[in-house]
């Protein structure tokens, strides 16, 4: 086990030095990170002395586990975005930054690509301009963010910004799939049981039951009736269903499906405000974190129209960007629509006649992303009882359609 002696930065961004013992350069940099630091520069110390006449500190021998997966996940960026801010913010030049969190990166393809940008910034490429060569890691978002940050000098601060934007996504995201995560079993597993029942039970039993009873009772003739055809015929619907799922996908893929999805979607009566609830905070948090971070409006409603996720909306945003290049403010366009709710339309009129738009603009987000969260807890304590009953009703007419001709016998035979 080796010393190294390490230049970080904290996760609070004060500026750190020491010695830390460990068995090389990389569980180094790992142990490192589990203490919330960030090594900025780390070289191996002799006989564990640094230079300075301090001993290291002793280390744990286990290392966390390597990532090797080649797909860059949301959650790497936005420890990146986080841990990129708090170097900058010490001071420390983008390259070396960028080096430092490239060596504490177990994903092979995620620390390639860090390199890549900072080999893009030595050669006096700007970071924003290296990361928008890379749009399916970063968005146009992120890279207009970025950019709004080195033109104003204030990178540190934007990234932090960036790095809380990121961060609530996240928290939203994993919220509404945790939601979904029971329904969705529930529907997968009467799915599932059905099927079985259709194609692989009910056949066996089907010369039986003819020979039992001369007349079946309907719901037991409908029933094997279904089950003879699936058996026979279940690669025609796996076909059909491939076929529909290609279909859909590339309809949607067309730009008037996806429109036409989209308005579905915002109009659907259950479901609907729950969708809508979702672009309006969307809409509403990106646009006050841009103007917070020195994106003057126009740019900002375009990079939103670009990153929405509705194109029906994204409409409507492109046409309040054109009416208040004219010269309107935000609020008017946004209440000739008829879209947005007539509380967030006020809300973002004070704010825009107080001056504080982008702090009127993170509340709207807020009460949108609370509203939405309610909706959806609603929904699915709603939507679970209901596919249980679904479920179940599908399960019970199988029980009683094979329990009938036993009963009918049994009766014949009394």
């Amino acid at each position: 086990m080796g010393a190294f002696r390490y230049q970080a930065v904290e996760a609070s961004g004060n500026a750190v030095n020491g010695v830390i013992e460990a068995d090389d350069r990389k569980a180094a940099l790992q142990l490192l990170s589990t203490r919330g630091i960030f090594a900025s520069q780390i070289e191996a110390c002799v006989n564990g002395v640094a230079a300075n006449g301090a001993r290291a500190a002793s280390a744990p021998s286990t290392v966390g586990a390597r990532n090797s997966g080649g797909r860059i996940r949301r959650k790497q960026i936005t420890a990146f975005t986080r841990q990129l801010a708090a170097l900058l913010g010490a001071g420390i030049p983008i390259p070396q930054a960028l080096e430092g969190l490239s060596e504490q990166e177990d994903a092979p393809a995620f620390r390639a690509l860090i390199l890549k940008i900072s080999e893009s910034v030595r050669k006096g490429i700007s970071l924003s301009a290296a990361m928008e060569e890379h749009p399916r890691v970063f968005s146009k978002l992120f890279v207009s963010m970025v950019r709004v940050g080195e033109e104003a000098g204030a990178l540190p601060s934007v990234m932090n910004d960036l790095a809380d934007l990121l961060e609530h996504e996240e928290e939203i995201r994993g919220e509404v799939v945790q939601a979904v995560a029971y329904p969705a079993f529930v529907l997968g597993f009467g799915i599932v049981t059905v099927v079985i029942l259709l194609t692989v039970v009910l056949p066996k039993l089907f010369s039986m039951l003819k020979d039992m009873a001369k007349v079946l009772p309907l719901p037991t003739v409908i029933l094997l009736n279904v089950s003879a055809w699936l058996h026979h015929y279940w690669p025609v619907m796996l076909v059909v269903i491939a076929a529909l799922v290609a279909g859909g996908r590339w309809y949607l893929n067309n730009p008037k499906g996806a429109l036409t999805f989209d308005r579905l979607k915002l109009r659907a009566p259950v479901i609907g405000p729950v969708f809508l609830s979702s672009a309006l905070s969307r809409f509403a948090r990106t646009l006050g974190t841009l103007t917070k971070s020195g994106v003057s409006l126009l740019p900002a409603l375009k990079i939103v129209e670009n990153t929405i996720g509705n194109l029906a909306l994204a409409r409507f945003v492109a046409q309040v960007s054109e009416e208040t290049r004219g010269g309107d403010s935000l609020a008017g366009p946004l209440r000739k629509l008829g879209v947005f709710p007539k509380t967030v339309v006020q809300m973002i009129d004070v704010g825009e006649e107080s001056g504080k738009l982008p702090e009127m603009l993170l509340k709207v987000a807020e009460i949108q992303e609370r509203e939405m969260r309610g909706r959806t807890k609603t929904l699915v304590s709603l939507l679970a009882p209901a596919l249980i009953l679904v479920v179940g009703a599908m399960v019970g007419f199988m029980v009683i359609a094979l329990l009938l001709p036993i009963f009918r016998m049994s009766r014949a035979m009394h």
